[in-house]
């Protein structure tokens, strides 16, 4: 089973470079709605009743890996999920040799179209990258890994995608530096742990100096400029500080620190480790929008925002710390932002990777999942707080639920003529996008003096083809939309749903797009163009006429992103690395990314005409003779001045 969902633009480019800097961020403004493909990927697994996890903490579909379960995994990325999302170990991701040519082969074969060899310089920055959460491994100036795997990295991109049974050398040789690299830094660690506990002394620090200590990120929001040994140190003279601070209450915590951040593997197990970074590099080198992650880590590859009904978090935006995470946004009661979060669900947070910490902070069944059981350090208490963050339960209720009212669009009302245009701004393309639309189309039709409609997709980077097939079917009541190939050469089209005419439009109508407009915005746009049902005005488009699917991996131990299709506008017209372009033409403020711009881009698709003959149609502007706004944004007002005066309006 597939689960389509069109990739925004904006957050769906997953260059190595990119990756490069956003894994590290100390502070990541995390707005996670995680998407359809979460469910739909659950869905696929068997369901199971309520289990206690190893740690004795009842989860509803969460499972918690152990160690030892690692270990019979051969060290693999977590496990096969069995309903539901994997509650993250902290240790890192790794894959064996056969379990990352696997997933190399599927990407190949479910990509759309073949696109070129990699560039191994390239594939290498990237590995360098993934193999590094903290800034520590290989990406300090001081790691002798970075200068290996650069030296190995053809090597290694060759055996990634050579026949089965062949060993994995670049891999071993990669992890055997990494073993003693490894050493080197735990004995740095060691060193500042001493230096911030020292025996036999009290504790040296204020009281608000060690909060200052416990809550500042050591980790750098950037590239790492760092040594690895002196930031080793530096961990470990805050961590001792804590321990001194706060007791022995904080001696597990203090344990998995060194554990985690300087992970005692053999070279072999490191080699995995590698593998998986290898993975991850790899991926986003060959599909421009693709990417693939770890089980315990998959919701950093779902679109953002798109989602009707999140699941609930802990917490919206948060900062790295050496013991944990502070909470700089967003805290779910009773937890305040400002805490500083040492464990969830029993699981501790040290030295886990931004991804890994965001899914920790999930609780599925939103918005009223389980209890789940926090300890936190808090400002002026003395010892680690025991809380436990309870969702609010389902109320009570006879009968049927009523239905949840859409969140609405912006709206505005703009003088055109003796009457109005409505202004709809589509900032997304969620999955109720259609919900959104029809409220807004019910505020027109309940106005006597609205002339037309304008929907602004400027910097609209796109999101769901079923919120857009869905917004599509108020103006183009089962028309049949998208020509969709796959790499196979079949072709399926999509069809917009056949909303009643009493909740369709039928006036004049017409879209303001620009070279950000992209992707699921791209289709709206274009379909209404097609079919010369509105008017398209702006500057061209971004040009991504390609689709991602979700899918689990064949090595069962994570989640791909692949771009699956291409699709075409109802006329045919190409979309990808073309773009749509506006009948009317405006001079916007120029747009320097584009598909044809980036680098592994699939090529442009024409497809067949599948336009119904009998929805063809125009519907054109009344003349405004002059008398147009005021608006808000001029860009408006120049767009419905040209809708008024122009030929390709007024036909």
């Amino acid at each position: 089973m597939f689960t389509r969902r069109f990739y925004s633009r904006a957050s769906g480019v997953v260059h190595p470079l990119q990756a490069h800097v956003g894994r590290r961020l100390a502070t990541r403004a995390w707005y996670f709605a995680a998407a359809t493909a979460i469910l739909a990927i659950a869905a696929q697994r068997p369901a199971e009743p309520p289990k206690t996890a190893a740690r004795g903490i009842a989860l509803w579909s969460l499972r918690t890996l152990d160690v030892a379960d690692e270990e019979d995994l051969g060290a693999e990325c977590g496990a096969p999920s069995e309903g539901g999302l994997v509650l993250p170990t902290g240790a890192p991701a790794a894959l064996s040799c056969e379990a990352a040519r696997s997933i190399v082969a599927q990407v190949r074969t479910n990509l759309a179209a073949p696109v070129a060899d990699l560039e191994a310089a390239k594939f290498a920055d990237g590995v360098v990258d993934w193999l590094d959460p903290h800034g520590l491994w290989s990406l300090a100036p001081d790691a002798p890994v970075a200068p290996l795997v650069r030296r190995e990295g053809e090597r290694l991109l060759l055996e990634l995608e050579s026949a089965p049974w062949r060993p994995c050398a670049a891999a071993d040789v990669i992890g055997a530096s990494l073993a003693t690299w490894m050493k080197t830094l735990r004995a740095s660690f060691d060193e500042g742990l001493r230096e911030g506990r020292p025996e036999g002394s009290a504790p040296h620090r204020s009281p608000a100096e060690v909060w200052r200590t416990v809550t500042t990120s050591p980790f750098e929001d950037g590239p790492s400029t760092r040594n690895g040994r002196e930031l080793a140190r530096e961990l470990g003279r805050e961590v001792g500080a804590a321990r001194a601070a706060y007791g022995a209450a904080l001696d597990p915590f203090v344990t998995v620190a060194g554990q985690r951040l300087f992970p005692d593997l053999t070279a072999e197990a490191w080699g995995r480790v590698v593998l998986a970074a290898a993975v991850r590099a790899y991926v986003p080198q060959l599909d421009a929008h693709g990417a693939w992650a770890p089980l315990d880590e998959e919701i950093s590859i779902y679109d953002l925002d798109l989602e009707t009904n999140p699941p609930l978090r802990l917490w919206s935006e948060m900062t790295r710390t050496a013991l944990g995470i502070r909470i700089d946004r967003g805290a779910l009661a009773p937890l305040l932002d400002g805490d500083v979060v040492l464990s969830v669900r029993g699981v501790p947070l040290t030295g886990m990777s931004g991804e890994q910490a965001e899914q920790t902070a999930l609780i599925e069944g939103a918005p009223h999942g389980p209890p789940a059981s926090v300890t936190i350090l808090r400002p002026h208490v003395g010892e680690p707080l025991e809380l436990v963050v309870t969702p609010l339960p389902v109320p009570a209720r006879e009968g049927p639920a009523p239905p949840a009212e859409p969140p609405t669009l912006p709206f505005d009302a703009v003088r055109y003529a003796e009457g109005r245009v409505a202004i709809v701004t589509i900032a997304d393309v969620p999955d109720d996008l259609g919900d959104r639309v029809g409220a807004a189309l019910a505020r027109v039709r309940a106005e006597h003096d609205m002339r037309g409609v304008l929907l602004d997709l400027r910097a609209n980077g796109g999101g769901s083809t079923d919120g857009a097939m869905a917004a599509l079917g108020h103006f183009l009541p089962g028309a049949a939309l998208f020509p969709m190939r796959r790499r196979d050469g079949g072709v399926e089209v999509e069809r917009a749903p056949d909303v009643p005419a009493e909740e369709s439009y039928s006036g004049p109508l017409a879209v303001l797009v620009d070279g950000d407009t992209a992707s699921a915005a791209e289709m709206i746009a274009g379909a209404i163009g097609s079919y010369r049902r509105g008017v398209v005005i702006g500057d061209r488009t971004y040009g991504k006429g390609c689709a991602q699917e979700y899918l689990d991996d064949e090595a069962r131990a994570g989640v791909l992103r692949v771009t699956t299709l291409l699709f075409s506008l109802p006329d045919g017209a190409p979309v990808q690395k073309v773009g749509i372009s506006p009948q009317i033409t405006l001079s916007l403020p120029a747009t320097t990314e584009r598909e044809a711009r980036v680098a592994q881009a699939l090529e442009p698709w024409r497809g067949p005409d599948v336009r119904d003959p009998g929805l063809v149609r125009e519907v054109p502007w009344a003349l405004h003779g002059g008398r147009v706004g005021p608006c808000r944004d001029e860009t408006v007002c120049r767009a419905l001045r040209a809708l008024g005066t122009s030929v390709a309006a007024a036909r």
